[in-house]
């Protein structure tokens, strides 16, 4: 094997309780990660030289700074077995944006490497690296709903193949996940008790007014999302939210027709993207 291919999935927060700051500056949470089928595409082949290059769509990628570059270094400090390779990375996924687009290619590189050089790391040695990489890498490593707790890396998967619609907007501004972290902590937070257990029994029971009315994200105290909220609610959303730390908002539809009729009155305001919720019968990318 020469060439690995892998759709790198984004993801939306259906609920995102920020608990409590850690000693090492990470932060406690609670979350009911969704994968959607808007993807980034990576493409990682073999090189006989013993470098990384990356080829992608978006400049300001190419530089060591890249969290898959960082994943490139970490593995080749570790496998004397690994060459040079070349990663293609066409983003499809808009960033910062709250959708995981880094650390969703992070997990997907990860995986692919592990594919692509016979490294044989098990399950636990995949999530330990993505772990060490970024919080969001290993929740990203599930190609399905999961409910993430700790910073990411306690993954307790959910019983669903629940499909529907979801209309993501992305509007002209970008949050930075650091500084909104520095905003929230400065603020006293408020927390809604068993959000994430209705929205698991939502998902389990394909309940959409179930699921739309327990949408909850903390970083709304620092993040105004709420002219998009509202104007995807006033064109058909049963429920919408602030994804992640920003700057995405997206909304929860009863079927296509709606969505498509959202994504119409939308679009030309908003760069808008029309997906659905993917929870694949894989449970996660290997």
């Amino acid at each position: 094997m020469d060439t690995v291919y892998i759709k790198a999935r984004a993801k939306v927060n259906l609920s995102l309780e920020i608990l409590d700051k850690r000693e090492d500056n990470y932060h406690n949470l609670k979350s009911v990660f969704q994968k959607i089928n808007l993807y980034d595409e990576i493409y990682i082949y073999k090189t006989k030289n013993d470098d990384f290059e990356l080829d992608t769509n978006i400049e300001e990628l190419n530089n060591k700074e890249n969290i898959i570059y960082k994943a490139y270094i970490k593995l080749k400090k570790r496998f004397k077995v690994i060459s040079g390779v070349k990663v293609v990375l066409n983003k499809q996924i808009p960033m910062q944006a709250g959708l995981a687009g880094g650390s969703t290619d992070c997990a997907s590189f990860l995986i692919g490497m592990n594919k692509l050089f016979n490294l044989n790391l098990s399950k636990d040695q995949i999530i330990n690296l993505g772990k060490s990489l970024g919080a969001d890498v290993v929740p990203c490593m599930y190609n399905k709903a999961v409910l993430a707790e700790g910073i990411g890396e306690i993954i307790t998967k959910i019983d669903t193949n629940f499909k529907y619609y979801i209309l993501v907007i992305k509007p002209e501004i970008s949050c930075n996940t650091k500084e909104m972290y520095n905003k929230l902590d400065s603020k006293q937070r408020s927390l809604k008790m068993g959000i994430a257990e209705n929205l698991i029994s939502a998902l389990e029971s394909n309940n959409i007014e179930l699921l739309a009315n327990n949408l909850f994200n903390s970083f709304e105290e620092v993040v105004d999302a709420e002219l998009i909220k509202d104007e995807l609610i006033n064109n058909r959303a049963l429920g919408a939210l602030l994804s992640g730390s920003g700057s995405c908002v997206f909304g929860i539809f009863r079927n296509k027709e709606d969505a498509k009729f959202a994504y119409k009155n939308l679009k030309d305001k908003y760069k808008t993207y029309i997906c659905t919720s993917y929870n694949s019968s894989r449970e996660e990318i290997l």
